[in-house]
């Protein structure tokens, strides 16, 4: 089997990558139905509304999942992903029977997002560290870029299929195609063989836990450094659904179908990201920040473009770098923590990753309502370089790195310890598993 799709080789996972592949199609056709609902349908364009609405489902996160990372390393993880996928499937349903009986107001969407905020910042962190119960240690990595291929594969034909059927018949069967494609996770997780899940150590209750969680945290300087780029191109970058709306709707003059269609051809990027995630066996933090970087060159230029042809050219390279940035930060976390602390680590993230929307979703919003469209984009490029650059001058100094580039020779990236001896110089970086301290600055360079 090629390195690529080397997870697959285990039941278990085949089973959950089919069914995650089912729901996240659907989940993708609903947020395309749930901005042009909003946007289109419930407000005159409003891009303030559509940034209060993603707020609402991501803002959840911000207070719940430190307490799901918690559940999430006490409970068995198979069993909470059941209960999480049937409350969103349920949400989906109710939904969208409100839509078709003629009765949804913005204030009813304003709810709903809310809701599957609530029960999101639950179903997050049990589904990142679930994939680490279905494949041994040395194919963590890979399974995490096949989640990611998954979702952007999904990402690829949702959107697209949800512009034609807004337009044939609309957004109400959207919202009821999603309640059921979350069948599919649900009888993945239930024909699972349990003899064939990765055994790990259960978290006993007791006081002090989740301060536990963020003091590991704290004295990782590595991890600190993820969760700062990700977060603040988490809050002003990735607000695609936004501000692709807009630049559709407002810069474009389009309908329903070209939105759709922009959504599908950023996935062709993000899904060669993917994919190319899937063949590293060791990601590390320069490739976080340089993934960042790459974000903030390819956002800017995408924000310039003259028409929507090159528009949507244009967002190819952007799904790149996202993914990219997104997938490695995954794996280099999940690898470099101890099980043990696993759920709580990634809930810590979730906090950061996705508690940032409700903070930027609105603000880009605001910037896309008063400035343009083009502007809402244009934040997010100028954050991204800003924060890569500081992240990679705060870690060259702080962990006394000497780094050299060789356009022609490999490595082509060659980065030095100066304050180790000379024989572990010559040694290449190590990528501990297990999470240990003393493998801080190792992982991450």
């Amino acid at each position: 089997m090629s390195p690529t799709f080397a997870s697959l080789q285990y039941r278990n996972y085949r089973l959950w990558f089919a069914g995650a592949t089912v729901a996240n199609i659907g989940t993708w056709m609903q947020r395309v139905a749930q901005d042009w609902l909003v946007l289109v349908i419930l407000t005159a364009d409003s891009g303030v509304a559509v940034g209060i609405t993603t707020a609402l489902q991501f803002a959840p996160a911000l207070v719940l999942s430190p307490w799901a990372g918690l559940l999430a390393d006490r409970v068995d993880r198979r069993r909470l992903l059941v209960v999480t996928q049937a409350a969103m499937g349920v949400l989906a349903a109710a939904q969208g029977v409100l839509v078709l009986s003629g009765h949804a107001q913005l204030w009813h969407i304003y709810v709903f997002a809310f809701l599957l905020g609530c029960i999101s910042a639950f179903d997050a962190p049990a589904r990142q560290t679930f994939v680490a119960d279905m494949v041994p240690a040395e194919r963590l990595s890979n399974a995490v870029g096949l989640n990611s291929a998954s979702f952007n594969a999904a990402r690829l034909v949702g959107p697209g299929i949800a512009g034609l059927a807004i337009a044939a018949v609309g957004t109400g069967w959207v919202f009821v195609v999603n309640a059921a494609t979350f069948a599919a996770t649900i009888l993945a997780l239930t024909a699972m063989r349990r003899s064939e899940l990765q055994s790990r150590p259960r978290t006993e209750r007791g006081k002090g836990q989740l301060r536990e969680g963020v003091a590991y945290v704290r004295n990782r300087s590595d991890i600190l450094v993820i969760m700062v780029v990700v977060g603040v191109v988490s809050t002003f970058g990735l607000n695609f659904q936004l501000t692709s709306a807009m630049m559709a709707r407002t810069e474009f003059g389009m309908g329903a179908e070209e939105y759709g269609v922009l959504g599908s051809i950023l996935a062709i990027g993000s899904l060669a990201g993917a994919l190319l995630a899937a063949r590293r066996e060791r990601p590390r933090v320069r490739l976080v920040v340089g993934a960042a970087f790459a974000f903030g060159i390819t956002t800017g230029v995408m924000a310039l473009m003259p028409s929507y042809l090159t528009f949507a050219i244009a967002t190819v390279p952007v799904g790149f770098a996202s993914l990219t940035m997104l997938t490695a930060a995954n794996s280099t976390i999940q690898l470099s923590t101890t099980p043990a602390m696993r759920g709580r680590v990634m809930s810590l993230y979730m906090v950061v990753f996705l508690g940032a929307t409700p903070v930027g979703s609105p603000v880009v919003g605001w910037i896309g309502e008063t400035f343009g469209a083009r502007w809402a984009i244009g934040i997010g490029s100028i954050t991204a370089l800003l924060v890569a650059t500081g992240a990679a001058l705060w870690v060259k100094r702080r962990w006394n790195l000497e780094v050299h580039y060789h356009l022609l020779d490999r490595p082509h990236l060659e980065v030095r310890h100066l304050d180790r001896d000379e024989s572990e110089v010559r040694e290449e970086t190590a990528y501990k598993l297990g999470g240990q301290q003393a493998g801080d600055r190792a992982s991450a360079a």
